[in-house]
């Protein structure tokens, strides 16, 4: 394996208020002290060595990334100036990376989640490069599903690989299915969630960019050319994951390139939202609690304090609700609730940017 991306642009509004535009999801240290950026950059310095990791994220959080990661070189950080979705990024990553050597085989990662044990991640994902080394294909990586899940995309499996039983035929994405759909996949057994991590040859990806996405593949060449035009280039990208970009058109009959899905055996967390926070508190514990919190008779709850004036938040007869507060932003919202938060972000924003 030579290269590894990882994709640090979300914004984690569900996460608001500790998300904000100037400290987003993957820049917050709510893990032992460490941010779940921090935690993919471990996890790709099992793979690669440290000048062989590129951060793509954007421009106004490269000095807070530097301040996290101060390993990272120098010409490491791929600064985007306004977030186009996972296409752009990606693709300027893997045509930077190009230019270096055009057959390398480059592993793209996430900020946003937890993985253990990193044994099993180091593992799968050196299987998914060799995988990958060997033709033109596009591996993901897959995780077995535990529950009928709505906000995770699906891979349904096809045969299995004869070199590697392990590893299978893609025969379609669904995106975040109704949860119908959902139920019905955990039944019929031969679909996976999409981890959004992916390994292929930089030559493989890029000549499949440039077959289904002739004018973006000629934008990101003028941009690996000419740096200095990025301002200029990159907002004039076409916003859209590269999921529908580019995976889900190859697996059809007729693509010349296939992708592949290899099963990441391990405990895979999508840190998205609060009620997962939640979830994660240690065995016994009646809440997640961080900072200066004391509750009487309440369970069930998450709740952070991240004022440090010595503000003190107290909880009584409180169960399963999300109470965090902050300098400026306190917020209250029932477990049942958390999606409604990303339209409180909307209000906020009417009364005021500084508030998001």
């Amino acid at each position: 394996m030579d290269y590894a991306v990882i994709l640090a642009g979300g914004a984690g509004t569900r996460l608001w208020p500790l998300s904000r535009v100037g400290v987003p999801k993957q820049l917050l240290t709510l893990f032992a002290g460490r941010s779940l950026l921090q935690s993919a950059y471990e996890r790709a310095l099992t793979l690669v060595d440290p000048d062989r990791v590129l951060v793509c994220a954007g421009r106004i959080h490269e000095q807070a990334t530097r301040d996290q990661l101060p390993d990272l070189g120098v010409s490491n950080y791929l600064a985007e100036p306004i977030g186009r979705d996972s296409l752009a990024a990606i693709a300027w990553s893997v045509a930077t990376l190009a230019e270096r050597d055009p057959q390398a085989v480059v592993t793209v990662l996430t900020a946003d989640h937890l993985i253990d044990p990193l044994t099993a991640f180091t593992a799968t994902l050196r299987e998914a490069a060799a995988l990958a080394a060997q033709k033109q294909r596009l591996v993901t990586c897959g995780i077995l599903p535990t529950q009928p899940h709505t906000g995770y995309g699906y891979i349904q499996l096809g045969e299995a690989l004869p070199e590697n039983p392990q590893a299978f035929q893609v025969r379609q994405f669904a995106e975040k299915p109704r949860l119908d759909l959902a139920t019905r996949y955990l039944a019929e057994g031969n679909w996976w969630w999409n981890s959004g991590m992916f390994v292929w040859r930089a030559d493989s990806f890029l000549t499949e960019l440039a077959r289904l996405k002739p004018q973006f593949a000629a934008k990101i060449d003028q941009l690996v050319k000419h740096p200095d035009l990025i301002d200029e280039i990159y907002p004039d990208l076409e916003a859209i994951s590269v999921d529908y970009a580019i995976l889900e058109p190859v697996c059809t009959p007729d693509s010349p390139a296939e992708v592949v899905t290899l099963g990441l055996e391990a405990e895979w967390i999508d840190v998205g939202a609060f009620p997962i926070l939640a979830g994660l508190r240690a065995p016994g514990e009646a809440n997640w609690v961080d900072g200066t919190v004391i509750a009487a008779n309440s369970t069930g709850n998450l709740i952070i304090n991240r004022r440090d004036d010595g503000h003190l938040v107290a909880v009584s007869g409180l169960n399963d609700t999300i109470v965090v507060v902050v300098d400026d932003v306190t917020l209250v919202c029932p477990m049942s609730q958390a999606e409604s938060i990303k339209q409180l972000v909307d209000l906020a924003r009417e009364q005021s940017e500084g508030y998001v």
